[in-house]
Order: C-alpha cells, then structure tokens, then sequence
C-alpha cells in the first residue's frame, strides 16, 4: 500500500510537471509566432496565436486542479511541497506570458504593413532574447538546473537595454515622422509586451531556484548560486 501511495503521488508529481511542460512550449511558440507575424504583417498567424492563449489558459486551470489535490491529498513535505508551490506559480507565469504574445499579435492589425520604421528591425531580436529565456527556464525547471536558472536571470539585463533602446528609436522616431506616431506607438506596446516576458521568464527562474534550494534569492552579485550548490 505504501508503495502504491508513492507511485502515486510520484506519478502526480510527474503530470504537473508534465503540464508546466507543455504550457511552457505553447507559450515560447506564441511569442515566435506572435513577432513573426509583426514582422510579416501575417493576420493568419496572428489570429492562429490569438486562438492559441485558449489552450495555455485551460491547462493553467489543470494545474490549478492538480496541485490542489496533491496538497489536499498527499500533504507533501520539503522539497516534494516546493515542487507543488513552484509549479502552480510558474503556471501563472506562463500564462501571463501567453497573454503578452497574444497582445502582440492583437497588435499586427495596428502597424501599416508597408511602412518602414527602423526600430522595426530590432524587436525580432529583442524577442529572441526573451523566446530564449523561456526556453531555458524552462529547461532549467525539468532539471532542477540552479546555473542554468541563473543565466536565464543574468540575460534579462540585455532584454532591458533592446527595450530602452527601441523606445529612444520610436519616439525619435515619431518626432521626425508624424504620420507614423499611431504604428509607431503600437511598436512602444509591442517593446514593453516583450519586456514583460524577459521579467516573468526570470521571475520563473527565481522559482526554479527556489523550488531546488528553498530559497527565493541568491546574492545577484554573484555569477552563480552559492558554491554549496554546485
């Protein structure tokens, strides 16, 4: 009996984790996507993301649902409780960032297709960034992977420098091109959207550290965790 009761929560463990998993891919997808189709002026791929945030939404009420019946039913303790804790805070991270991709995508429709704005060509880039962070923590959280958590955390500084220099390029921009303020603030939203996913990729990376250490923050000086940590 005992042997059952921990496959089975062993097996629980496993789906929640499983589910995170999932929504992380969907929501890194809806962000490529999502600036793909800024770039492009694709309104096929961006309504496809727009639909897309359904799914990540229902499987952030599943593990909801989940984590809840571990707790009420398994009483985890230490490390298998941070488990349950990390994963239902990371699930509202994700959906957050697919909320954010979904806003770019909202947003194709509002920035003329033929017109060239500079600052145009660094949000691809920025985006990268960023779509690399959440693929990377989320590496970071299926290996319980404490160094790699911290790259993720350290790399947000460059997704901060491409949004500060992109707002200096628009709103020079905007000045010199008045006819080109309505797109180009578009732009401004489109930055501090991918912004927002550069923070809560590190916010899930302070839960990836958190759920392995059990502790919420590490010496931000440092390059790495505390060296007991490996």
């Amino acid at each position: 009996m005992v042997e059952h009761t921990v496959k089975a929560f062993d097996d629980e463990i496993g789906a929640l984790r499983g589910l995170i998993a999932e929504m992380g891919g969907l929501a890194e997808v809806a962000v490529a996507s999502s600036v793909d189709a800024l770039v492009k002026h694709d309104h096929d791929k961006a309504a496809a993301v727009i639909a897309g945030d359904k799914r990540i939404d229902a499987l952030e009420v599943e593990v909801d649902r989940l984590a809840v019946r571990i707790i009420a039913l398994r009483a985890p303790m230490a490390d298998d409780l941070r488990d349950v804790i990390a994963a239902l805070k990371i699930s509202g991270l994700l959906e957050r960032i697919g909320d954010y991709a979904k806003n770019i995508a909202k947003r194709v429709g509002e920035v003329e297709g033929r017109m060239k704005i500079e600052p145009l060509t660094l949000i691809p880039a920025m985006a990268e960034i960023a779509q690399s962070m959440v693929r990377d923590v989320l590496n970071a959280y299926a290996a319980r992977d404490v160094n790699l958590a911290v790259e993720v955390v350290v790399r947000d500084e460059k997704v901060d420098q491409f949004h500060n220099s992109i707002f200096r390029n628009l709103v020079s921009h905007m000045m010199e091109n008045p006819a080109t303020i309505s797109s180009a603030s578009q732009l401004l939203f489109v930055a501090r959207n991918i912004e927002r996913i550069g923070d809560h990729a590190t916010n899930v990376a302070e839960l990836v550290y958190y759920a392995a250490t059990g502790e919420y923050h590490w010496d931000r000086d440092l390059p790495r965790p505390p060296e007991h940590m490996g």
